[in-house]
């Protein structure tokens, strides 16, 4: 499985939240503590977004995150209020390269995918069948984390945010029991994030927010129950079951 992890609040480097913290991001592509989906490192390629004046910017390799010798530099000299960041673990059988890692962006989006969803791509089909020819076509890479992030999009037309990314997971659970979704969504503003059979923490100060599927060594993290819903911005946070959920 892959690490991720999303911040909002005030503007801070992101060295500060990627390489610096004990057993950060970084580490954790490497030496990650919760490999339950299968793997042992994330090296598999990584990803950065962060929003500049309401602006998005990425920048991804398709290499291993300690590889890239420009990242302390880079990482240390920008700064943002809102940030996503990933390490990956391919999942066998789905292509490598950059334009499969995450995070992933459409308009003003940034999303990732810790998980994997079984019976791929099978298990989906009815599900992408729903999506305009076009929103398939606009696939980054024919990866499970893209497609669900293209349903999410694909709802963002009529429900909320919080309701797009719920239903999604909903309706890939019931198509391929056992998916594994923690999925992070951002604007720059908000953060929904998801724990479905995979882990989420969550970490607050008065202005900020920081989610992660696994934490750094900081002791002020708090774990998100599982098959829960998190709704964020850098001063409000709400945690929900889904089970139930309309």
């Amino acid at each position: 499985m892959c690490r991720h992890l999303a911040y909002l609040g005030p503007p801070v480097t992101l060295s500060s939240l990627l390489l610096e913290p004990e057993h950060s991001l970084y580490e954790q592509s490497w030496a990650p503590a919760d490999m339950r989906g299968g793997g042992s490192v994330n090296a598999d390629g990584f990803g950065l977004g962060w929003y500049v004046d309401g602006r998005l910017v990425r920048y991804r390799r398709n290499v291993p995150i300690w590889t890239d010798q420009n990242l302390p530099d880079l990482a240390g000299s920008i700064r943002s209020g809102a940030v996503l960041a990933a390490v990956r673990n391919g999942t066998v059988g789905m292509p490598y390269g950059e334009a499969a890692v995450a995070p992933f962006a459409r308009d003003n989006w940034l999303f990732s995918h810790n998980g994997r969803v079984p019976g791929w791509p099978d298990a989906t089909l009815k599900l992408a069948e729903q999506l305009p020819v076009a929103d398939l076509l606009r696939l980054e890479a024919p990866v499970d984390s893209a497609l669900l992030f293209a349903l999410i999009t694909d709802r963002l037309r009529a429900q909320s945010p919080a309701d797009a990314v719920a239903s999604v997971v909903r309706d890939v659970e019931a198509a391929a029991p056992g998916s594994r979704l923690n999925l992070l969504l951002t604007d720059g503003e908000q953060l929904i994030a998801t724990a479905w059979t995979h882990a989420l923490h969550v970490r607050r100060t008065e202005n900020s927010v920081t989610v992660a599927s696994e934490p750094s060594g900081a002791d002020d993290w708090t774990a998100v129950p599982d098959r829960s819903l998190l709704v964020a911005t850098a001063t409000t946070l709400q945690i929900a079951p889904m089970e139930g959920r309309d």
